[in-house]
């Protein structure tokens, strides 16, 4: 197929992808396709499936239908994390999703207002580690913690002096790290965390969740260097006030739950 052809086919399949949800907003329309940089590694959120064309997760999910609420439709440029920053942050996308808002980042990108979801970040340890309450961020003091490269955690834990951070490649990197004696505790969003152990039998009861630094909010961070990247920031914020008003962000979130809580261990 001529190159040309490809880029028609795609750009109708991106617009059918934004028009399916912009039933429930007759004022949203295809007006050409927009690229944002997507996580490829992060299940159930946001993942790249073998053999699939299209990103997978809830956050595509709720980005297409955000934006075809405004009727912008999009395509994602599928990387690992930290490609997907650099390339928010140097204009080759126009952003990048899942990111967390710390203050070594708050200037970086231009942030909508309402978060895209929320999740739990969780401490796991080996099951020797666990204690007769969940650990909190205190807790990692005089510690060795393990941290996933190019992912974004509170200021608090970043600055601390007394707490040891090692970093890994991936999140399953980490795990290894873990089980291996290498480090104490490692911080996993719980749903990602819990859905990736579940893809590793054999550390079934190696690996549990012992606290909590809390619940992070994530976003579509915007580029700055971007020529649509400022817009394209109010439009998506705009976006998702209007999931949030018709109830469609809701139904959402609640179907999402329903596929993946029961893989979410106590």
């Amino acid at each position: 197929m001529a190159v040309g052809m490809v880029q028609r086919t795609w750009r109708w399949v991106t617009c059918a992808a934004a028009l399916g949800v912009a039933h429930l907003f007759p004022a949203a329309a295809c007006a050409g396709a927009l690229t944002i940089a997507a996580e490829d590694d992060w299940a159930p959120y946001s993942y790249r499936v073998e053999g699939a064309s299209e990103v997978q997760g809830l956050a595509p999910e709720l980005v297409r239908a955000a934006f075809a609420t405004q009727g912008v439709s999009v395509q994602f440029d599928v990387l690992p994390f930290s490609r997907c920053l650099l390339h928010a942050e140097r204009g080759k996308a126009a952003g990048c999703f899942n990111v967390t808002r710390t203050q070594s980042n708050a200037s970086q990108f231009c942030w909508h207002p309402t978060p895209l979801f929320t999740e739990e970040l969780g401490i796991f340890g080996r099951p020797s580690s666990r204690a007769t309450r969940p650990l909190a961020e205190q807790d990692l003091v005089g510690k060795r913690v393990g941290i996933t490269l190019g992912y974004t955690y509170p200021t608090s834990f970043m600055t601390h002096p007394r707490i040891q951070r090692f970093s890994a490649a991936s999140d399953g990197n980490l795990i290894q790290m873990l089980v291996a004696g290498r480090v104490d505790y490692i911080l996993l969003n719980t749903m990602p965390g819990y859905h990736r152990l579940q893809q590793q039998p054999a550390l079934a009861g190696q690996v549990v969740r012992v606290g909590a630094l809390g619940q992070d909010s994530f976003w579509l961070a915007f580029s700055k260097t971007h020529p649509e990247g400022l817009r394209m920031c109010d439009v998506f914020e705009r976006g998702l006030r209007a999931l949030h008003a018709s109830g469609a962000y809701d139904r959402t979130m609640r179907a999402f739950r329903q596929r993946w809580q029961p893989s979410v261990q106590p």
